[in-house]
């Protein structure tokens, strides 16, 4: 194998392992939504990208691409009917990029809080700790830590719960209910 053929390799191992890993934070965070939702605390639902199929595989299966800029991941509302809105980001290294959030998630949740919504990013770093960053934190981190990115120790004061059995506590006081 030469090295460029590795490079891709390596590549296209990373690009898998982010995928898995992306995915079982999701999961996580539909466990949650659910457990909201038989609580009547809040129905949040992850966000579907639009897009159109072009090119059909059959059995079901398709090649489709993207028709517009990503939304934010997940949205819905609370009981008595506030909006929540929010990214979920992962990561195995030691601090979360402000650049994870795309600019045009960024004015949907921008946007979002004008008009009164929770919005936030939901950071899971190693899957050992997990926090929710209000999006006027997320949004101007530069001023308050003094570059563009978080850590852990950073995120403390926003971490969020784990409940038994294993549910992300990601809305805080409403968990209570």
């Amino acid at each position: 194998m030469t090295p460029s053929e590795r490079a891709k390799a390596a590549l296209r191992y990373q690009n898998r392992k982010n995928r898995a890993q992306g995915a079982f934070f999701e999961q996580m965070i539909n466990g949650a939504c659910d457990f909201y939702r038989s609580r009547q605390i809040a129905d949040i639902e992850k966000t579907p990208e639009p897009m159109r199929p072009i090119k059909d595989l059959g059995g079901g299966k398709f090649i489709a691409h993207y028709t517009k800029a990503a939304q934010a991941d997940f949205k819905g509302f609370l009981f008595g009917g506030q909006t929540v809105m929010f990214e979920a980001k992962h990561t195995d290294t030691g601090r979360m990029e402000q650049d994870r959030v795309t600019p045009d998630q960024a004015d949907r949740l921008e946007r979002a809080v004008e008009y009164g919504a929770l919005a936030f990013v939901l950071c899971s770093f190693g899957y050992a700790g997990f926090y929710r960053i209000p999006w006027t934190v997320w949004r101007d981190m530069k001023g308050i830590f003094g570059h563009k990115y978080i850590t852990p120790e950073e995120a403390a004061r926003f971490e969020v719960r784990i409940g038994g059995p294993g549910v992300l506590l990601f809305l805080g006081e409403a968990d209570m209910k």
